[in-house]
């Protein structure tokens, strides 16, 4: 499919200026369109650009999302906190709850706050990140509409669910974990649908207990009920999908438990008569001061160190590498920061549709 490169800084001012025509505030439309372009700075085509349309733009047209985010806290300790999004826009919910931890971890060595009503929050390593630049631990996690299988069962009741970790090292790069508790995610698949890939066989089970592989019925099915992505370790128990079916339960839990959210089919985002609403999704934030224990530097040495013997162990035949988590992100930033972001054509339709019934009048390279 043909791509146009788009710079970074064109698509965050195009997206935070469409936000703004669209009813968001200018701070909080700069902090969504930053979290959508550092997917992209990441390398992760799947939650980046190419998600704008449909689940931002469009929900907040549809009136299931709203653009103005009433960030209320409903109670609160001297470490912890619950907050109330209120169907406004998730990425800011996400930005201001991990300020809040990462500002009680400054001062109490931990912080954690958990948030509901809130709608999708983009990359959740981009949280876990905002902890590690201030030299601290940061996990994050979400709920989200149901999509995967418990194991055993083949009807779509857990959401994708990331457990997300970042680690500050004395690398370039954090040590950051950011992944699905499923084999792979929604917007993978939209990405094969768009690129016209089959999707591998494995990653989605059907209500007749067989692999799915056609990526745009899948997401069509997901929807109906009749699909459901698969927890990592696949299908069954052999190759260990009981632990990703458990890991995708303990982020469900801690998305919905605390804050007295919702969860798995009360996220579906249908509503008795089948019309659209909001997702009022649930996540959860930690920070932790690495200078509460023995100090930053000597974490960031130790943790650097491990890192770095881990990619020197030897090698499977016929490999070139060993990578850690985070490096793959650093690696496609180094190559995309002077190229940009690659927009499918597809996706730069949707860029233009939106510049034109908006008003804007920023310019795209392919034009």
């Amino acid at each position: 499919m043909d791509k146009t490169y788009v710079s970074f800084e064109l698509a965050a001012d195009f997206i935070s200026s469409a936000f703004i025509k669209s009813g968001v505030p200018p701070e909080d439309a700069a902090i969504c369109a930053d979290v959508l372009v550092e997917s992209d700075r990441r390398g992760i085509d799947s939650h980046g650009c190419n998600r704008f349309k449909p689940i931002y733009m469009d929900r907040i047209r549809s009136g299931i999302q709203k653009p103005v985010t009433e960030f209320e806290i409903v109670r609160e300790t001297a470490t912890t906190a619950v907050v109330d999004g209120h169907d406004g826009m998730g990425m800011v919910v996400g930005y201001k709850s991990m300020q809040l931890a990462i500002g009680k971890a400054r001062k109490y060595g931990m912080g954690m706050v958990a948030a509901r009503n809130s709608t999708h929050y983009g990359i959740a390593g981009y949280y876990a990140t905002m902890a590690t630049r201030e030299g601290m631990i940061g996990i994050t996690g979400t709920n989200a509409r149901p999509s995967i299988a418990p194991t055993f069962g083949v009807e779509n009741m857990l959401g994708t669910n990331p457990l997300t970790i970042g680690l500050p090292t004395d690398e370039e790069f954090p040590f950051v974990i950011d992944c699905a508790t499923s084999i792979t995610q929604r917007g993978k698949i939209e990405h094969y649908a768009r690129t016209g890939m089959d999707t591998p066989s494995g990653m989605v089970i059907g209500s007749d207990g067989k692999p799915r592989t056609d990526s745009r019925q899948i997401l069509i099915d997901l929807v109906k009920g009749d699909a459901a992505l698969t927890p990592l370790g696949g299908i069954g128990e052999e190759l260990g999908g009981y632990k990703g079916y458990g890991y995708a339960t303990v982020v469900e839990i801690l998305s919905a438990a605390l804050q007295a959210g919702s969860y798995m089919k009360m996220l579906n985002g249908i509503g008795e008569n089948g019309e659209k609403i909001p997702y009022h999704l649930g996540h959860f934030f930690m920070a932790i001061d690495t200078e509460a224990f023995m100090g930053l530097e000597i974490f960031r040495k130790t943790a650097g160190n491990i890192l770095r013997e881990l990619r020197a162990s030897k090698l499977a035949p016929g490999e070139d590498r060993i990578y850690t988590a985070g490096e793959k992100e650093y690696l496609a930033w180094l190559d995309r920061k002077d190229k940009g972001i690659p927009v499918e054509s597809e996706v730069m339709k949707e860029f233009m549709e939106i510049r034109d019934g908006l008003g804007l009048t920023h310019r795209f390279p392919n034009e």
